[in-house]
This record gives structure tokens, C-alpha cells and sequence, in this order.
């Protein structure tokens, strides 16, 4: 189990999908640490933000294959968290994003 919770989130992913998420469903989409279950991401994200999370949606995305000339290789595999917070809460630092 990870005690120190701020090292779970590692960034918040911003693209066209998520804003929509965030606007029609109030979720917010994070990258988060791998081991990582929904119970200490709940936890992080309260913990974090000050909000009160209704629900944790996790995703392993795997990774893609990449090649630089004749060498191949592999992003990494990374875990992306999707997580709803409860009516008339908001993470006011990614409403202007």
C-alpha cells in the first residue's frame, strides 16, 4: 500500500476528449502510478483538490511500437484514471485550461 498519496497522480491529461468530459459530466481525466487502485486514487484526488470524488474509472493503456530507423522498440505502458466528482464540485486550477 502507498502511503504518501501525492505520488499517485503524476499529471492531468488535457485534450479535446477530456474537456468535453469535464464539461458534460464533471470528470476529470489523470495519468496515475501504475500499482495504483481505485481506492487510493480516490483518496489522492480528495486528498489533492479538496473535492469530493463520486467515482474512479481506471484504464490500462497499453504500449505502442515505435521505430527509429532500423531499431524498434515500445512506448511504455501507463495507467490513465477517470475520475467523477460529486454534483457542484469542481477543480477550479483546470477550469481555465
Amino acid at each position: 500500500m502507498i502511503k504518501d498519496l501525492r505520488g499517485i497522480l503524476k499529471t492531468h491529461i488535457t485534450t479535446e476528449r477530456t474537456t468535453l468530459l469535464r464539461e458534460a459530466n464533471n470528470e476529470y481525466v489523470f495519468e496515475v502510478k501504475k500499482t495504483a487502485n481505485k481506492h487510493q486514487i480516490k483518496q489522492a484526488v480528495e486528498q489533492a483538490f479538496k473535492v469530493q470524488v463520486d467515482s474512479v474509472r481506471t484504464v490500462n493503456v497499453p504500449g505502442k511500437p515505435r521505430r527509429m530507423g532500423r531499431f524498434e522498440g515500445k512506448t511504455p505502458t501507463w495507467k490513465k484514471a477517470i475520475v467523477r466528482l460529486k454534483k457542484d464540485q469542481v477543480i477550479t486550477i483546470f477550469e481555465n485550461v
